[in-house]
C-alpha cells in the first residue's frame, strides 16, 4: 500500500484549465451547433424547394427533370422525396465533380441508351438519342450476321458427330475384364457372386409420394381441425373429473354406509 501511495504521489497532477481555456472550448462549442443549426435550416429550405419543384413537375407535361451537381446528402433528399411522390430518381456522373440527380416519371422511365449516355457524361437529347438508336441497329445486325455464320459452319460437324452417336448407341458394350476374376484373391469366389449380384430395395420400408406427404386441407380447414382437437381434449378432460368426482363420492358414500352399519 505504501508502494502504491508512493507512485500515485509522485505523479503529476493534470492540467488545471483557467478561464480563458473554458471561454475558448464554450465559443467552439456554441460555433458548432451554430453551424448545425444553419445545416439544418438550408436542409429544410432545399427539400421545401425540392418539393415544390416535383410537385409541378407532377402537374406537366415534362418527362423528367435533372438537378444541378449536390453532394451526397442533398441527393439522398432528392431521392427521399422522389420515392415518397411516386417517380424514379437516378444519379449520374462523378463524385464530387459533376454528380447529379434526375427524376423521371413512373410512366416514362429511361430507356437503356439514356441511362447508358448519361453514365458515359454525354447527357441526353433527340440528337444523342438518334445517334444511340442507329448503334442499336448496328450491333443487332452485326450480332445476327455472325449468329448465321456460326450456325452455318456448325451445321456439318452437328451431322458427323449424330451419325457418331447413333453407331455407338447401337454397339454393344462390353467390359474389358470380368470383375469376379480380377478381385478373387481379395474377396474370394463365393463373396466376389454375393457382392456381384443386383442390389434390390427393400419393399418392406416402403415408399411413400410427395404428394401424399403434403397436407392437402385449406388454412380454414386446419384451423377448424385444431379447434376439434382442443374441444376434444378439453370434453376429455371434463368426463375424467366428473368421473373421479363421482368415484370419490362413492367411495365416501361406501364408508359412511360401513361406519352406520358398524354403529
Amino acid at each position: 500500500m505504501d508502494l502504491l501511495d508512493s507512485i500515485l504521489n509522485s505523479m503529476d497532477a493534470p492540467p488545471a484549465t483557467n478561464e480563458q481555456q473554458k471561454t475558448l472550448i464554450k465559443k467552439q462549442r456554441e460555433m458548432m451547433e451554430r453551424m448545425q443549426n444553419k445545416q439544418k435550416e438550408e436542409l429544410l429550405r432545399f427539400r421545401k424547394y425540392v418539393e415544390e419543384r416535383m410537385g409541378r413537375f407532377a402537374k406537366d407535361d415534362r418527362t423528367c427533370i435533372e438537378f444541378q451537381p449536390l453532394d451526397k446528402v442533398h441527393r439522398s433528399v432528392i431521392h427521399e422525396i422522389a420515392e415518397n411522390g411516386g417517380f424514379i430518381a437516378m444519379s449520374f456522373g462523378r463524385e464530387d465533380e459533376d454528380r447529379h440527380s434526375v427524376v423521371y416519371k413512373k410512366e416514362h422511365p429511361p430507356s437503356e441508351d439514356e441511362v447508358t449516355a448519361r453514365r458515359n457524361g454525354e447527357g441526353w437529347n433527340k440528337d444523342i438519342a438518334k445517334e444511340y438508336s442507329e448503334r442499336r441497329r448496328e450491333r443487332l445486325a452485326q450480332e445476327q450476321s455472325e449468329k448465321q455464320t456460326a450456325n452455318s459452319s456448325a451445321e456439318p460437324g452437328c451431322s458427323s458427330s449424330a451419325a457418331q452417336s447413333s453407331s455407338i448407341e447401337g454397339a454393344e458394350v462390353k467390359p474389358t475384364s470380368n470383375y469376379k476374376a480380377k478381385y478373387a484373391h481379395l474377396i474370394g469366389e463365393s463373396a466376389a457372386l454375393q457382392a456381384a449380384r443386383k442390389t434390390e430395395t427393400n419393399q418392406s420400408y416402403g415408399f411413400v409420394p410427395s404428394k401424399n406427404k403434403k397436407d392437402m386441407r385449406s388454412i380454414e380447414q386446419t384451423l377448424a381441425d385444431i379447434q376439434a382437437k382442443k374441444r376434444l381434449k378439453l370434453q376429455q378432460q371434463q368426463q375424467e373429473r366428473e368421473q373421479e368426482q363421482q368415484d370419490c363420492l362413492t367411495t365416501t358414500t361406501a364408508e359412511q354406509t360401513a361406519d352406520d352399519e358398524q354403529q
